[in-house]
C-alpha cells in the first residue's frame, strides 16, 4: 500500500508543473481502485481524518445498476447501497459523508471521522468505530437488506481499498475522481467488459 500512496502523490504533484499530463487520468484510476487486505500498519483508524475508500462487488459483478448518458441509473440494489451508506453518518455521530458515487460493480467514497464527540464523554460509551469496523457495519447491514429482497447470490469483496487524505489537494483530485467516475466508465478497470477484453488480449 505505501507504494500506491507514493505513485499517487507524485501523480497529484504533477499538476500544475507543466509536465506532460496525458495519461494522469489513468494512472490515478488505477491507484485509486487497488485494494489492499492490509491497512497503513501502526495507524490508528479511528482519529479524526478524511478516508477515501473503495468497495467491490465480489467478482465485480454488477448488481447496482447500469451507466446511462454518462449517468448512473441505480435500480433497487443500489438505492439499498446508497441508503446504508447515507445510514453510516446517521447511526454514528461522529461520522460525515463528503463526495461518494455508487457504481455497477463497487462504491467510492469519502468519510469523515470526527473524534471531537469523545471530548468530556463517558469513552465507554461512546466509543469510537474503526474503519474498517465501519465498513464492516455497512457491508453486513447492506448485504442482509439486498438479500432479504430477494438477491441471495449477492456478495462484497472481502477487503476494499483505503487512503488517508492528507491535505486540501489531495481532497480535491479524490473528490473530482468519484464526481467523474460515471464519465469514465467505459474506460474504468472495474467495468466487467474491459476485463473481459484484457483477459482475450493475454491469450
Amino acid at each position: 500500500m505505501q507504494i500506491y500512496l507514493s505513485k499517487l502523490l507524485r501523480i497529484m504533484n504533477d499538476v500544475g508543473t507543466g509536465r506532460d499530463l496525458s495519461d494522469t487520468k489513468d494512472k490515478m484510476s488505477k491507484i485509486l481502485t487497488r485494494k489492499s487486505r492490509n491497512r497503513l500498519e501502526g495507524y490508528d483508524y479511528s482519529q479524526s481524518n478524511y478516508y477515501y475508500v473503495t468497495i467491490c462487488t465480489g467478482n465485480q459483478k454488477e448488481w447496482f445498476g447500469k451507466i446511462e448518458n454518462n449517468q448512473i441509473l441505480l435500480n433497487y440494489h443500489g438505492q439499498i447501497v446508497k441508503q446504508q451508506w447515507q445510514w453510516l453518518a446517521k447511526q454514528y455521530s461522529y461520522i460525515e459523508l463528503d463526495e461518494y458515487v455508487v457504481m455497477p460493480n463497487h462504491i467510492h467514497g469519502i468519510l469523515i471521522m470526527n473524534d471531537s464527540i469523545r471530548t468530556g464523554l463517558d469513552l465507554s460509551l461512546h466509543k469510537i468505530k474503526s474503519l474498517s469496523s465501519l465498513i464492516g457495519a455497512f457491508k453486513t447491514t447492506s448485504s442482509k437488506l439486498i438479500h432479504q429482497n430477494g438477491l441471495s447470490g449477492f456478495t462484497w469483496q472481502r477487503s476494499f481499498y483505503d487512503h488517508i487524505i492528507r491535505n486540501d489537494k489531495s481532497l480535491d483530485k479524490i473528490r473530482e475522481y468519484i464526481s467523474n467516475n460515471p464519465l469514465k466508465w467505459d474506460d474504468d478497470e472495474e467495468n466487467i467488459k474491459n476485463k473481459k477484453l484484457m483477459g482475450q488480449a493475454s491469450e
